[in-house]
């Protein structure tokens, strides 16, 4: 059984969806893991801190960075395709980040 105190902690988890990939590539508990997988293997993409236990939908409305101001926004054929740029995340090149100038991983 799993331990259920881990798991209340646990807010996201990094997906890294590699470049010209149509479905994620890895999925890591921490920021640290994730560039240290990256920078190892020298890959291309993009790499998301996931909210769990909600959608990305949910979230955003959550946080106050998307309000639904159509009826089709509240659709499940919407829903289905939502993502926010709000999400946290970092563009990898050759393993290396592009966003940061003083480079973490």
């Amino acid at each position: 059984m799993a331990d259920r105190s881990m798991s209340s902690q646990i807010t996201h988890v990094w997906v890294f969806n590699g470049e010209q990939s149509h479905l994620p590539n890895a999925v890591f508990l921490s920021l640290e893991l994730a560039e240290t997988g990256i920078k190892k293997k020298g890959v291309s993409g993009i790499l998301t801190a996931y909210p769990i236990n909600t959608s990305v939908y949910e979230w955003a409305i959550q946080n106050g960075v998307f309000r639904p101001k159509h009826s089709y926004q509240n659709l499940p054929e919407f829903i289905q395709r939502f993502t926010s740029a709000s999400l946290e995340h970092y563009h990898y090149e050759n393993g290396k980040n592009c966003d940061d100038s003083n480079e973490r991983a």
